[in-house]
């Protein structure tokens, strides 16, 4: 999305404009295939950072990310927008695939992030490289929250129309499991990654996008770094997922019909060149933005004059292939091909994105040398199996290889892949310490069993046994932001703890980041004595009443089961009694974006010890006395240390 004037189709006439431009481009594009117009003596690289701004104090998003910009000036068009306030992108200069370009890319990135950094430290604010930001809250991903540009804007406003349903649902399981709906499609603003580009020859594109396609899986599974969303541990690579949900338009139906997510991995081989995928995504995909499109490319072409395609450029940025198609044109005026590597989260730290990219490109180049085809040794569905599963589970997955051979993903790295890898690279001419130092961050990651995930897994798991789902993800971040800034590789990080937290202030936090979403619930006609087995077994002071829709209608506490059984005692001769003749009907209650402050208020104005969690009518979690004094307990033992 680096063009500025984009717009909606508010009308025929536009839409038809805009598509006949479309299909000009697809024609301009096939004549310059034909007639040999591309670049093909040179290979380049690149690179395009994702980040995340925090807060210093509560490790929460920043969104700052126009007021950052401004700071910057005019004279740092490396640093653009993302989607949401609190994110930022630099785009790393092109190179030749050669010497030093490895280490180059890495201080350039570092480079930019300690520029972007001096100005952070301004606001009290920090970068923070991850897939998906640990201490993200839903609430976080509201329209208030888009950066306002108005191509934003539009193309929010353009997969809201095309959406089928009523909302955007994400489904994920994991560990733990994440079902949720959300009335926008900001949420794809979870999603931070370092998008690495390979130029490529017209000749041998089809070859190398196949060799992409099937790499695909083991970069994710030795690069993974998103297994946290919203407190929950999801998939390895959760970003591959919620990246497809954030967008997925489509919904249930009772019929079989098939239909691809805007977000995919692609529905078969590469076959016949690279406009086999811009028509198969044009015939696929409706046209959702339009730009001005000012020149008429086929005219151009008759002029000797390479074309722009922003038409095909700007539909290309609206279908999201893990393996993307690109177009450009070189500084010399000729046209260029590239594939952008999209799989590879953002993080854990510089120096271990670029061993990610060093090891893509390494086994790119080498396997374009041993596989002429690679269709032919591995089927497209194991492919698209493999990547789905290294997705979910990371370096602990089991492949499906060439000539079907099952292969756990550290045995096909170590054996296989490293090897290919560092004859790509030394092919290319790169530097061999460069060689060195990058392939053996990999092979160190492979042998120790230790990603980002695996990494946020273990540590996450370990400080939940100590503190709240809240200090447990931002102990996590606080980790990461401090082993970041060092560029340490991550299989050299310790796990965070508790002692992550000594410089956490937190301030203004809402009830949804301490509330207990794990509930117990009964309805109205249910027995008086199975309410009080359910809090004696569960060890529960508070019963939330519901009806069959989930929404909450009472409450129902000890002290009120007390009170009802001393009076039984009494009056042996009652009759059996049921919740709705002693609960409250009408408790008090907070949603979700209340603020800690003020949830404590309300329990004090009205004594009580308990706060049902609502949004609209529908229960979604409960707030005690006993959370209040956990979160008091902690922060005093911290302002003590």
């Amino acid at each position: 999305m680096g063009f500025q004037k984009i717009s909606t189709l508010d009308s025929k006439n536009e839409m038809q404009h805009f598509v006949r431009s479309l299909l000009n481009d697809v024609q301009a594009f096939e004549y310059m295939l034909a007639n040999d117009w591309f670049e093909s003596d040179i290979v380049r690289i690149g690179a395009e950072q994702e980040m995340c701004l925090v807060d210093n104090k509560t490790l929460k998003p920043a969104c700052i990310n126009m007021e950052v910009l401004a700071r910057l000036g005019d004279d740092k068009p490396w640093c653009v927008t993302e989607l949401a306030k609190f994110n930022l992108e630099t785009n790393l200069s092109p190179r030749e695939f050669t010497g030093d370009c490895l280490s180059a890319l890495e201080a350039e990135n570092l480079h930019y992030l300690q520029i972007i950094q001096h100005v952070l430290d301004e606001f009290d604010a920090s970068i923070i490289l991850c897939g998906i930001l640990p201490t993200l809250r839903k609430h976080d991903l509201e329209m208030h929250n888009l950066t306002p540009k108005d191509r934003y804007f539009a193309l929010m406003a353009a997969i809201q129309k095309h959406l089928l349903g009523t909302s955007f649902e994400l489904r994920v399981e994991g560990v733990d499991e994440l079902l949720v709906k959300h009335d926008s499609p900001l949420l794809e603003a979870c999603n931070t990654s370092f998008q690495v580009h390979l130029q490529v020859a017209p000749n041998d594109f089809v070859k190398m996008y196949n060799i992409a396609q099937t790499l695909a899986a083991p970069i994710i599974a030795i690069a993974a770094n998103s297994p946290l969303v919203f407190g929950r541990r999801l998939w390895h690579e959760t970003r591959i997922a919620l990246f497809q949900q954030s967008l997925d338009t489509r919904t249930t139906n009772d019929h079989m019909r098939e239909r691809l997510p805007r977000v995919n991995f692609g529905s078969g081989w590469l076959t016949g060149d690279i406009t086999e995928i811009y028509k198969e995504d044009i015939s696929r995909f409706r046209v959702l933005l339009a730009g001005d499109i000012e020149e008429d490319s086929m005219a151009l072409i008759q002029e000797g004059i390479t074309p722009k395609l922003r038409a095909l450029q700007i539909h290309n940025s609206t279908v999201y292939r893990w393996n993307r198609p690109c177009y450009g044109i070189s500084p010399n005026g000729k046209p260029h091909l590239r594939i952008e590597n999209r799989v590879m989260p953002a993080g854990p730290t510089p120096v271990d994105e670029t061993a990610n990219a060093a090891f893509w490109l390494g086994c790119m180049v080498a396997m374009g040398d041993h596989y002429p085809d690679i269709t032919k040794h591995i089927d497209f569905v194991d492919t698209r199996d493999n990547f789905l599963k290294s997705a979910k589970f990371g370096i602990d997955t089991t492949f499906t290889w060439m000539k079907d051979k099952k292969v756990p993903v550290t045995e096909l790295i170590l054996k296989e892949l490293l090897p290919l890898a560092k004859e790509g690279l030394t092919k290319q001419k790169v530097n061999p310490a460069d060689i060195s130092k990058y392939l053996d961050i990999i092979e160190s990651r492979a042998k120790e069993h230790k990603t980002g995930a695996r990494w946020a897994l273990r540590t996450f798991t370990a400080l939940k046994k100590e503190v709240s789902n809240d200090e447990a993800v931002t102990a996590v971040t606080a980790a990461i932001v401090k082993n970041q800034k060092e560029n340490k590789p991550v299989h050299t990080w310790k796990e965070a703890t508790t002692r992550d937290l000594e410089n956490w202030h937190p301030a203004n936090m809402k009830v949804e980041e301490f509330m207990s979403t794990d509930l117990f619930t009964v309805e109205k006609d249910d027995l008086i004595e199975l309410v009080a087995e359910i809090m004696d077994w569960r060890r529960i002071r508070y019963m939330p009443v519901e009806n069959n829709k989930g929404e909450l209608i009472g409450l129902i506490s000890s002290r009120m089961l007390l009170r009802h059984f001393a009076r039984a005692h009494k009056i042996p001769e009652q009759q059996q009694v049921s919740v709705k003749e002693i609960m409250i009907e009408k408790p008090v209650t907070v949603t979700p974006e209340t603020s800690i402050k003020e949830a404590m208020s309300k329990m004090h104005t009205h004594r009580i010890g308990c706060l049902p969690v609502v949004k609209g009518k529908d229960l979604v979690g409960i707030i005690t006395e006993m959370d209040f004094l956990r979160i008091t307990s902690r922060l005093l033992e911290r302002q003590e240390k």
